[in-house]
């Protein structure tokens, strides 16, 4: 997915003098331990949408699922360009990441199998995903999977010091 060596740039417009740029293995890790993370799509009308996910960092990529029929999945057959969001709703300590991608469909069912262990590790035994012909199975319902790389992500470090970090990935 990615190649783990965006191009880094501390904005120094939205930045305390004295901060640095986070180096993209940091953010790397707080994708990686991060619970929640919120979607944004677009509806084919244009207006947005945004709704929380659980995701997995792999290879590279966010991991999210969502079944095919549901508002988020119609508006990435018409769209695939995505935001996800994590990080801490404080304002003076924590610190959040935005990835900016497009939402590629993972089918190989080998693949799955891997995601859905790390599903399950990650999130317990609630979430565990049979996989069959391309999709998690859950239950009576399927999941499509999706897998986001990062094209430009942004790490916004809050208290002292202040920090937005930029990194740019080469397609």
């Amino acid at each position: 997915m990615t190649d783990g060596h965006p191009h880094t740039r501390l904005d120094a417009r939205y930045s305390d003098e004295k901060a640095t740029a986070t180096p993209w293995p940091r953010a790397e890790s707080l994708l990686a331990a991060a619970e929640l993370f919120w979607i944004s799509t677009v509806r084919p009308d244009g207006r947005p949408h945004v709704t929380p996910v659980p995701a997995v960092w792999s290879a590279g990529a966010l991991h999210f699922c969502t079944g095919p029929e549901e508002r988020k999945a119609r508006n990435l057959a018409e769209n695939p360009q995505v935001v996800l969001t994590t990080g801490t709703n404080t304002w003076n300590q924590g610190y959040d990441v935005v990835v900016e991608g497009e939402a590629v469909r993972v089918t190989d069912d080998g693949r799955l199998r891997e995601l859905a262990a790390a599903w399950e590790t990650k999130y317990g035994d609630f979430w565990h995903f049979e996989v069959r012909e391309g999709y998690f199975h859950h239950g009576p319902g399927r999941a499509a999977v999706y897998a986001v790389a990062p094209r430009t992500a942004f790490g916004f470090g809050k208290g002292e010091p202040f920090s937005q970090t930029r990194w740019r990935f080469e397609p």
